[in-house]
């Protein structure tokens, strides 16, 4: 199979499809393999690297002419015209942009979504939702420690003792979970909140305090439980309680991280204007929900913004500036992703008996698939 690896080009996408780890395991099974000068380089891999690897370094065109293409991103309406029908394109497209899935189907582009995998322990090992917010959550920690003007740690010094940060972690999925090891690990005191009960052993177990919120009617029960990995939303009885909790601790808080998020809807709000303004000055709010309209209605997408004295970060893609370590996992999710619809010659096929492609099918011979 000829596999075209393109360079990324939206605003500040740094991650690239396959790496030189990946580029070896695919054309020791027989693969050849054709990336774009280039594509490597803002993920720390040069060209020389994917050379000594296997691959061949290609222009643009070349690139793109593959029968099977692995992106990051989904193409753009300028890279359409590029792919010839009847290519095979893999990556994070988004299966919630009805526009960009329309684009590929009018191409007669075989799509695979990797974000529309479903949750289940087989499909663990090609979960790019996990694997990048495993960096999200890390990195989410690492941008706070930049931001905030004191300590992360408590110092007992000659000049006095310094208090350890006290840090909030609001949604409890693969990112807060990381949030919290990684604060834990730079000396922070953390709570954290969920929905589900079920995290609360989890984040103990990583030395974090769970902010329990306790169910009053059966209702609520249900909702918690959550629904293919995800929060379900709650009763509202239940919210108003949550948010009453929360304010505590948000204004008591030096760092407040939130990560709500379920994909194709808008962001929960968590953290209200009154809530920031009851924050202390220098407090520093990292919004991993950004890019769907926040959990801080204050938080500007892509911007680092001062507001009542808090600092909100607005990033909203981190996983891109952790860009080698994050291409790293994604290229291992897409590497196993390619054993479900590469056969034993090497040729696409689309096993529709197999639970992972069909939810990750999003377009094929000119129509959209996805329901």
């Amino acid at each position: 199979m000829l596999i075209g690896v393109p360079a990324e080009t939206v605003a500040r996408e740094a991650r690239v499809a396959v790496t030189p780890e990946t580029v070896k395991k695919l054309t020791a099974q027989g693969h050849q393999i054709r990336v774009q000068s280039g594509a490597g380089v803002a993920a720390s891999v040069t060209d020389e690297a994917y050379a000594a690897a296997g691959a061949e370094i290609v222009d643009l065109n070349v690139a793109w002419g593959a029968d099977l293409v692995l992106k990051v991103r989904a193409p753009s309406e300028a890279e359409m015209p590029l792919l010839k029908p009847g290519t095979t394109v893999v990556g994070m497209l988004n299966p919630f942009d009805a526009a960009g899935l329309q684009r590929m189907a009018a191409g007669n582009v075989t799509a695979y979504a990797l974000e529309a995998a479903p949750r289940t322990t087989r499909a663990q090992s090609m979960d790019v939702l996990s694997s990048q917010a495993n960096v999200a959550g890390y990195k989410a920690v690492i941008m706070a420690v930049d931001r905030y003007q004191r300590f992360f740690p408590m110092l007992m010094t000659a000049a006095g003792t310094v208090k350890a940060a006290r840090v909030v972690i609001l949604g409890v999925g693969v990112a807060g979970l990381q949030a919290i090891a990684t604060a834990k690990r730079l000396g922070a005191v953390i709570e954290a909140s969920d929905v589900r009960p079920s995290v609360k052993e989890q984040v103990e177990s990583l030395g974090g305090k769970f902010i329990d919120v306790p169910f009053e009617t059966q209702e609520e029960k249900e909702a918690a439980e959550g629904v293919g990995g995800y929060a379900r939303p709650m009763p509202e009885s239940w919210l108003a309680r949550q948010r009453a909790e929360v304010a505590k601790r948000v204004a008591q808080a030096d760092v407040v991280i939130t990560t709500a998020l379920i994909p194709g809807r808008a962001a929960p709000v968590l953290v209200t204007e009154d809530m920031v303004k009851s924050m202390k000055a220098g407090s520093v709010i990292i919004d991993l929900a950004a890019a769907q309209g926040g959990n801080c209605p204050l938080t500007e997408a892509d911007r680092t913004v001062v507001k009542h004295g808090v600092t909100l970060v607005g990033e909203t893609n981190l996983p891109a500036l952790v860009a080698a370590d994050a291409s790293a996992l994604y290229a291992r999710n897409v590497l196993d992703f390619l054993k479900l619809i590469l056969d034993k010659e090497g040729k696409v096929h689309i096993n529709r008996e197999d639970d992972i492609v069909v939810a990750c099918l999003v377009a094929h011979e000119g129509a959209v698939t996805r329901k």
